[in-house]
């Protein structure tokens, strides 16, 4: 029966969403449970940060998801759509300070209006799993998996140097110093050493970069950006020796066939010896000050200027024994490696500039090819009667012919200008000035060099990563506090499960920027159970931590543990996740790293959190502005313009709509608040319906590229939505349609059928496959023009037409699934959860042809089509081609000299 609410007449978005989303609340539509009887897909969108109102990036990102979601349930999948509040974080915190209130009053607030955005866009989302990641009851789970870890070696405090924001007050990771400066507060970064709590992802770096290879649903350009994160790569640890020093200066490199062409060892300004160094020298005392201003981020480091001191302290070069000088420079740092660098100025390029700045040798000691075959020329010893200066002993070759031995030295001459004058030679080749390696290539040099270090004990091979160890502690206040406790010596001691979870107060005011819980003493002061007096740790952790784990929270609510084993292993791992590129590395990385911490624990057994990846592209928009006298530029937003096109819809002027005056038009690019692009999505909603929105989203762009906000589009997508709304109610109106007749099909009804079952072929394989929606879409408005230019009342083209209407509903359900509701009943069927109806079946007889159409050339030149038997043979569509009246007329007066015939494609006759 079906339901009266329904509009029979005229498309009514409000009243039609309102109806959908009621019956999808009422019969708890898309909760699901585990059913091992059925096929699991868990689609999964990243978690938004409760920032105060949607923006179109989340309607694009969770339309996508719902989209895929949607059409896995028609296929007979038992679907999650789960969704979450990734809550902790300094946006709240500032917002808290700026408003006078307190980050959980402001973070609920938001919860509370984006979550109703939300249902408003008809998502097909399992509520009742919602968390917010600030809650205790979510967290706490995050601190006893910290403490377990921390059994197991897996966590460490130590000093470490940070980028330090003097506004904010707080770490920051590399990747959020931005020239220098914080990426929030704008304050110039300075470098602090301060104590810090890490993960050991470095135990697990190998792991990952293989892992990456059993993940073939995941983009290229992802996986690309994480191996180069990870940055394997073998060298050898070098031991250079200091006199009068206990322990000998490390360092490590992946070219020791440069090992001869040392001319100094940098290091960093907190590495011992230049903090030792530094006590009997004033100047380099001051220096090292200096070298504190500035952050840590290996893109600064890259550009920044090279500054170095002399240390006066001298090590012992491991081959040669001489001793080479220790320079502080700016581009070492600690955190890195050993904070210790072999200089090679010859060879690399930063050593080069730092060499040049400060008059160091440059030695040459790797050579090209061309270098080599200059230097077999010279066959014999010098004392054949050439001369022996020290160039051509430096080389160890001579000849008897002194115009050859000119030419060889003279390449050697000019190689070695261009090192020292030009810049380093970086590439592999072959070793010279490098005594018993003179000759040798790179693998060989590095076997040879190798083993002698690991005999004198100066050395040993060894694999190392760019990647460094997690660094999990932040200053600030709202996050999830670290469970951990100091008592009167300062030992670091796990938070006991019975105190878990370590609740961090909401109910605070602010002073400052300080946080509120290192402001607190009472909130410091806490007893263990064996009556110890301890203090709190007032860190709190990285907002990475939480969303590491949330996709598994998921799987299991309400789960005494982080998660059930058991309802983790039905779920995982995920089978789509959908988030954007800028997520590549550190958060996807920390993803897949926690995952298998969670495995090592036994709380899951598979090896990755997630099958497929989806990076979704930026929502664009043209942006307007006005410039101002002292040069910067006030903002307005599209909505406030009205703009004039030319015939090829390309902006040619705007003015603003409140004054009617010109604004220049900025260009186009992400939306964003700086910019004041942006879209409101509810207003969208509002003036136009969820469908045609989530429509427009998934219509003006493939999903892993940018789309460019158009409300011309957005009105061409409502119409024709209105249109199939229109279509599906004339076609009611007249009734219900008979039984289909398959055996007594016109060929009109064959072919409205044909292009049918060819466009459900085509837009499952563009949902499920493909993820191509945008093709999808045009597919199914090409069978809406047919099915209106289709004119026949007949019964049995009523029926056909039936057909393609409820697969048209059908097909538009995971895209627009309010009128697929509504227009499921109008053509006859109970209200119901159309995605339990199932996707639209391909009818294969329907897809076969009686005839096809083939294209006739004369000299290359279409000339007619004509219409042949699917199996027709050759001479027959010959035949046919030639006895076209078209293709006879243009042969008039020409000889055919050939017929060349493409089957099922194309004729071409060749004439003069």
């Amino acid at each position: 029966m079906q339901d009266p609410t329904v509009d029979a007449t005229a498309y009514d978005p409000q009243a039609t969403e309102a109806a959908a989303q009621d019956y999808w609340s009422r019969t708890r539509a898309f909760e699901v449970t585990e059913d091992p009887s059925k096929e699991k897909f868990f689609c999964l969108s990243m978690l938004p940060y409760p920032s105060g109102s949607l923006h179109m990036g989340h309607v694009r990102n969770y339309t996508i998801g719902d989209v895929i979601s949607r059409y896995q349930r028609m296929l007979g999948k038992n679907v999650l759509q789960p969704m979450g509040w990734d809550a902790f974080g300094l946006p709240a915190e500032n917002a808290a300070i700026k408003n006078q209130t307190a980050p959980a009053a402001w973070t609920y607030a938001n919860i509370e209006h984006m979550r109703g955005q939300l249902k408003s866009l008809g998502y097909a989302i399992d509520w009742s799993r919602e968390f917010a990641t600030c809650a205790p009851d979510y967290y706490r789970h995050e601190q006893r998996m910290f403490t377990r870890l921390f059994e197991k070696g897996l966590v460490f405090r130590k000093n470490s140097v940070v980028n330090w924001d003097p506004v904010d007050q707080t770490v920051l990771a590399n990747e959020q110093v931005i020239d220098g400066r914080g990426w929030r507060s704008g304050a110039v970064v300075e470098k602090r050493e301060i104590p810090q709590w890490f993960l050991r992802i470095t135990d697990y770096a190998q792991e990952l970069l293989d892992g990456l290879d059993a993940l073939p649903g995941w983009p290229e350009a992802v996986k690309t950006m994480q191996r180069n994160w990870i940055g394997r790569s073998e060298g050898l640890e070098i031991q250079f020796r200091v006199p009068g020093e206990a322990e000998p200066l490390t360092v490590f490199t992946t070219r020791p066939d440069t090992l001869m062409g040392v001319s100094f060892v940098s290091v960093a300004g907190e590495h011992p010896l230049a903090q030792k160094a530094a006590q009997d020298n004033p100047a380099l005392a001051g220096f090292l000050a200096e070298l504190k201003q500035g952050g840590v981020s290996e893109a600064e480091l890259e550009t920044q200027e090279k500054r170095g001191m002399d240390t006066g302290i001298r090590a012992v070069h491991p081959l040669t024994g001489a001793e080479v000088p220790v320079w502080v420079a700016n581009f070492v740092l600690m955190g890195y490696g050993t904070g210790a660098v072999m200089a090679v100025p010859g060879h690399d390029q930063r050593d080069w500039e730092f060499a040049q700045k400060y008059d160091l040798p440059i030695r040459m000691v790797i050579v090209d090819q061309a270098v080599v075959d200059a230097l077999r020329e010279v066959r014999h010893d010098l004392a054949t009667g050439v001369g022996a200066d020290p160039m051509r002993q430096a080389l160890g070759a001579g000849s008897t012919d002194p115009h050859t031995l000119d030419a060889a030295v003279q390449t050697v001459e000019e190689f070695e200008f261009a090192i020292q004058n030009t810049g380093a030679w970086t590439e592999r080749g072959y070793l010279v000035n490098s005594g018993e390696y003179d000759g040798m290539e790179f693998d060989e040099a590095f076997a040879a060099i190798a083993a002698r270090l690991e005999r004198d004990g100066l050395g040993r091979r060894r694999v190392n990563f760019r990647l460094r160890d997690w660094g999990v502690s932040r200053q600030r206040y709202w996050g999830c506090p670290i469970p951990m406790v100091y008592d009167a010596e300062g030992a670091a001691i796990p938070v006991p499960d019975a105190m878990l979870p370590v609740v961090l107060p909401e109910d605070v005011a602010f002073s400052g920027v300080t946080s509120p819980i290192k402001a607190d003493p009472d909130w410091r002061r806490a007893t263990l159970p064996d009556g110890r007096a301890v203090e709190r740790e007032t860190d709190t952790f990285d907002t990475f931590m939480e969303s590491s784990w949330y996709y598994a929270r998921y799987t299991s609510p309400g789960a005494a543990d982080l998660v059930d084993p058991a309802k983790a292993d039905y779920w995982l791992p995920v089978d789509q996740y959908i988030g954007g590129i800028e997520h590549a590395i550190l958060h996807l990385m920390y993803f897949r790293f926690f995952h298998r911490l969670m495995r090592d624990t036994g709380l899951v057994s598979c090896d990755e959190p997630a099958s497929n990846l989806l990076c979704q592209g930026m929502v664009i928009a043209e942006t307007y502005y006005r410039p101002n006298d002292d040069g910067s530029k006030d903002w307005i937003n599209p909505a406030d313009v009205d703009v004039e096109r030319d015939e090829r819809g390309r902006i040619t002027g705007a003015t603003l709509r409140a004054d009617g005056r010109p604004v220049e038009i900025g260009g186009t690019e992400k939306m964003s608040k700086s910019k004041n692009n942006g879209v409101d999505p509810q207003a969208m909603v509002s003036r136009y319906g969820a469908d045609t929105v989530r429509l427009f989203s998934m219509f003006a762009a493939p999903p892993d590229q940018s789309l460019e906000w158009n409300e011309a589009g957005v009105e061409g997508m409502s119409r024709f939505l209105r249109r199939v709304w229109a279509q599906v109610q004339r076609h009611a109106e007249a009734g219900a349609a008979p039984a289909l007749d398959t055996a007594a099909l016109t060929p009109a009804q064959k072919t409205l059928r044909r292009q049918l079952h060819e466009t459900i072929r085509k837009v499952g394989d563009d949902y499920g496959r493909r993820h191509a929606f945008n093709t999808a879409i045009a597919a199914i408005m090409e069978l809406s023009n047919a099915v209106s230019r289709f004119d026949d009342d007949s019964g049995n083209g009523r029926a056909v037409r039936q057909e393609a209407l409820e697969a048209m509903v059908l097909m538009l359900d995971p895209v627009t699934p309010h009128a697929s509701h509504a227009l499921w009943q109008a053509l006859g069927h109970a209200e119901a959860l159309v995605e339990d109806v199932g996707f639209p079946k391909v009818d294969e007889a329907a897809l076969v042809r009686d005839s096809i159409t083939i294209a006739v050339q004369v000299n290359g030149k279409l000339r007619a089509t004509v219409e042949v038997a699917p199996d027709a043979p050759r001479d027959a569509v010959e035949a046919q081609a030639l006895a076209d009246a078209a293709v006879v007329r243009t042969l008039e007066g020409l000889t055919v000299r050939k017929v060349i015939v493409v089957p099922g494609k194309i004729v071409n006759v060749v004439a003069n």
